[in-house]
């Protein structure tokens, strides 16, 4: 990791732990994350729309013009054009920046916002951007008793919130190092991720993980050549049609896409189901933050496994996903769901107790012939008997397990457990499948493991090229898998490295003698004194 981005966080991280303090015992953890992602992503798409239409009236020749210091009844006149071409308005009165300036003397500053918050929203009412901005600023209650029992307690609150976020210096995304907006929700969410019970890892995938997933997903297999000097290259897909994530959290998985591709080289855009209502408002603010247009993403609310929304768009170039870890479903109860497309083939049911293999399926069936999907799950879906044996069995005897990589421990908010990628194809051209053991491959910083990033390109290269090395990675004939009774734990077929000291027998046994010696002499000596001191 370079020191640059280790330098943005620190920033980062230091300012909110100031806001942090700021509210501390009157705001729950839970709650104050709600209040800071939010007001983040009110200052956010304030300063995105006052960009936009500047550049444009810049580029029209109005050098001096500031849509900030616009009036109301000036703005109004272009907003059918602005919620067509962004999908939401803001009157220059409503502005972060405007609201932010007035609010030492704004003495109902709480109603203020409120109502600034449901004109952002009904700007979008009856237009294609409804259903991506309805509901967004739900969650930040500006009337909440937890914000202070009098108006007053309230709005010095809300006025330090606003201070605090108007002081981040965030800059534009492009030119972070960081994905601050992630940093800041992933930095949140290790504050608070006891709080209340609620997991952090529940909601949020670390960065580093994402970008392994990511890069993983986007290693283009298909265009393997040989160059002009007889080197086998696979290069990385420059772009991609659409990206996928089944159980997209925050979003956070699905934005690596844009961050490392570029937005516009996801052409058709980003899709996305979440389950968790308030997760799922999370992860459109999080579009929004990263400059992702209202027609460019589209994200849904539901339980993915039962009542998935995105039929009509599959299949997918490129899936990324970290489910959730061995959660109930209908499964067998369930006597139609064997009839399911998505799940037929492997001719049995995950567990009922156990959906991760729901969830795989569902995302090779959605799947595109030449994409690839990379999945974190947990360890015992590698090797645990039963339908889940069965459903491995279907998809090793299908040769679509491409690789198999053990992470380290402690790399997730809110749990210390290992977890391991599957790596899945349609289109290997060969029967054997690579297994990493990458448990070691991490660099401690703070409280948690991380990937850094020669971590990840290590990882990398070896599934681009399926090269083998002793205690790191070995690629297996599906053949001898089938022979382990399908088994993919990583365990069963990289050997671990012996840390333990060779010890020489012969030096020891020696060594042992001197000490009994050396002891033997001692004790006679103490023996000599006590007898001398007896005579005494």
């Amino acid at each position: 990791m370079s020191n640059k981005k280790e330098t943005e966080r620190a920033e980062l991280h230091k300012t909110i732990w100031q806001i942090a303090n700021d509210l501390r015992g009157s705001v729950d953890g839970w709650d104050f994350k709600q209040y800071v992602l939010g007001m983040l992503f009110y200052k956010f798409i304030s300063e995105n729309l006052v960009s936009y239409i500047n550049k444009n009236q810049h580029k029209a020749g109005e050098r001096d013009f500031d849509y900030a210091l616009l009036s109301d009844e000036v703005a109004e006149n272009a907003r059918q054009d602005i919620v067509q071409e962004k999908g939401f308005f803001i009157l220059p009165s409503e502005l972060f920046v405007n609201v932010t300036k007035r609010a030492d003397q704004d003495e109902n500053l709480n109603t203020t916002l409120e109502t600034i918050f449901t004109n952002i929203e009904k700007s979008a009412s009856g237009t294609e951007s409804e259903a991506n901005l309805k509901g967004l600023f739900d969650d930040i209650d500006v009337n909440s008793n937890k914000l202070g029992n009098s108006v007053i307690e309230k709005n010095g609150r809300l006025k330090k919130l606003l201070f605090a976020i108007n002081d981040l210096k965030l800059g534009k995304y492009e030119d972070n190092t960081i994905d601050a907006f992630g940093d800041a929700y992933e930095f949140l969410m290790s504050m608070y991720a006891a709080n209340a019970g609620k997991s952090g890892g529940e909601f949020f995938t670390p960065q580093e993980v994402s970008e392994l997933l990511t890069r993983l997903a986007l290693i283009d297999f298909g265009a393997k050549h040989t160059d002009d000097h007889g080197k086998i290259v696979i290069p990385n897909k420059k772009q991609v049609e659409k990206v996928y994530d089944p159980a997209c959290g925050s979003g956070s998985l699905l934005l690596k896409f844009a961050k490392i591709l570029g937005k516009d080289n996801v052409k058709q855009g980003f899709y996305g189901q979440e389950i968790n209502l308030t997760t799922y408002n999370l992860a459109r603010i999080n579009m929004f933050l990263h400059d992702i247009n209202f027609e460019h993403f589209n994200l849904a609310c539901g339980d993915t496994l039962m009542k998935p929304i995105h039929w009509d768009d599959k299949p997918f170039d490129a899936i990324v996903s970290n489910p959730p870890y061995s959660i109930k479903w209908d499964g067998d109860a369930n006597p139609l769901l064997i009839n399911d497309e998505r799940f037929a083939p492997a001719g049995v049911l995950a567990p009922k107790s156990k959906a991760d293999y729901a969830f795989i399926m569902h995302i090779l069936s959605w799947l595109s012939s030449s994409g690839t999907a990379s999945v974190v799950g947990f360890p015992g879906i590698l090797y645990r008997g039963g339908a889940e044996q069965k459903i491995r069995k279907y998809l090793i005897d299908n040769n679509f397990v491409d690789s198999i990589i053990q992470l380290p421990s402690d790399l997730f908010f809110g749990s210390t457990i290992s977890t391991a990628i599957l790596v899945l194809r349609k289109n290997k051209t060969d029967s054997k499948i690579l297994f990493i053991d990458a448990s070691r491959e991490f660099v401690r910083y703070d409280i948690k493991n991380k990937l850094s990033d020669a971590n990840i390109d290590k990882i990398l290269e070896s599934v681009r090229y399926k090269t083998e090395e002793a205690h790191f990675s070995r690629f297996v004939p599906v053949d001898d898998v089938i022979a382990k009774d399908y088994s993919l734990s990583v365990n069963t077929y990289v050997a671990a490295e012996n840390t333990s000291e060779v010890i020489d027998i012969e030096i020891l046994n020696a060594q042992i003698t001197n000490i009994v010696e050396k002891v033997n002499t001692l004790r006679k000596s103490i023996d000599e004194i006590v007898a001398s001191l007896s005579e005494d």
